[in-house]
């Protein structure tokens, strides 16, 4: 659910803006700032890059595992706190005002988190926090300077994006520790959407393939672009996917990799260019790539693949 926490957010945030009237950049700008703050709770997982570096010279699924299996030490704690996410997203805010008493008010806001965090959890927790209080920081300021976003803009689309990513995460594995520092659980079972853990897994890239719909739904919408117009007939020849169900381990929660490398690798249909044969004097024609057009083939094609092998696991397992 990486893309999806973001996406998620982009509709959400971007949707309302369009829905009140705001022109398409306005728009398009607070749903971006709102997706770079629910992508920012996954900044603990770069403490699996320990992981890696220790899997160094082993197979792909070793260095995955070993990916996973790390990065899990830390990964939805302190990030993922539905009672961190309020400061710091008045942190961010008070970063994107064009204020030195601001700036530094939010400072001390940053360091009294990671204080508070480091005296409950330890050194390893407290660098977390550290990450992601700067991380908070860094997308505050680019908002505010560089998107033009009013302080309470950042703050609305900074609580949207952090304090939605926590409950994308109930689809795919351990519940979250929403209510971080409290020694109790908000949630404590993953969220099933099927008793067989194969379609389980399917119909989660499913909730996060409908995230990035939304998100193009919204784009959509705010600048009258017509995705019809845009994708490729060469997308339906995702359904030739549909094969590698008998070629690809079923996939799990477990065991995604394959699945999951693979339905994303059929996204490339969308950057052959298209060539015309005949109609031209002077022989077969390239036309430019045309960078919208492939984004949008490739995620169709994603799509049709999804389905594809979704319904050939149900007709054949």
């Amino acid at each position: 659910m990486f893309v999806g926490h973001a996406t998620l957010a982009f509709a959400l945030v971007g949707g309302v803006a369009v829905a009140r009237g705001r022109t398409a950049e306005r728009a398009l700008a607070l749903g971006v700032v709102a997706g770079a703050f629910a992508a920012l709770p996954d900044v603990d997982m770069l403490y699996a890059l320990v992981g890696i570096a220790g899997a160094a010279g082993g197979d792909a699924l070793a260095v995955a595992g070993a990916f996973w299996s790390t990065g899990n030490v830390v990964h939805r704690a302190v990030t993922h706190s539905l009672v961190l996410a309020p400061p710091v997203a008045l942190l961010a805010a008070l970063h994107a005002a064009d204020a030195r008493s601001a700036r530094a008010l939010s400072v001390t806001l940053g360091l009294a988190l990671v204080a508070v965090v480091g005296v409950g959890g330890g050194a390893l927790a407290a660098l977390v926090t550290l990450a992601f209080v700067l991380g908070a920081a860094v997308v505050g300021t680019v908002a505010g300077r560089y998107a033009a976003l009013t302080p309470l803009q950042v703050l609305g689309a900074a609580v949207v994006g952090l304090g939605t990513h926590p409950f994308g995460d109930l689809f795919t594995g351990e519940p979250p520790a929403m209510l971080y520092p409290v020694d109790a659980a908000l949630v404590t079972d993953r969220v099933a959407l099927a008793a067989d853990p194969t379609l389980h897994l399917l119909a989660a890239f499913g909730v996060e393939l409908a995230t990035v719909w939304a998100a193009v739904a919204v784009v959509c919408l705010a600048t009258g672009l017509r995705p019809t117009a845009a994708v490729s007939p060469r997308a339906t020849l995702g359904a030739g996917y549909a094969a590698s169900v008998l070629l690809i381990p079923a996939p799990t929660l477990d065991l995604s990799y394959p699945f999951v490398f693979s339905v994303l690798g059929v996204g490339l249909l969308g950057l052959f260019p298209r060539v015309h044969l005949v109609g031209d004097p002077h022989g077969p024609t390239v036309e430019p790539l045309d960078w919208l057009g492939a984004a949008l083939t490739g995620l169709s094609a994603i799509t049709v693949a999804w389905l594809a092998y979704t319904v050939a696991y149900v007709l054949v397992g």
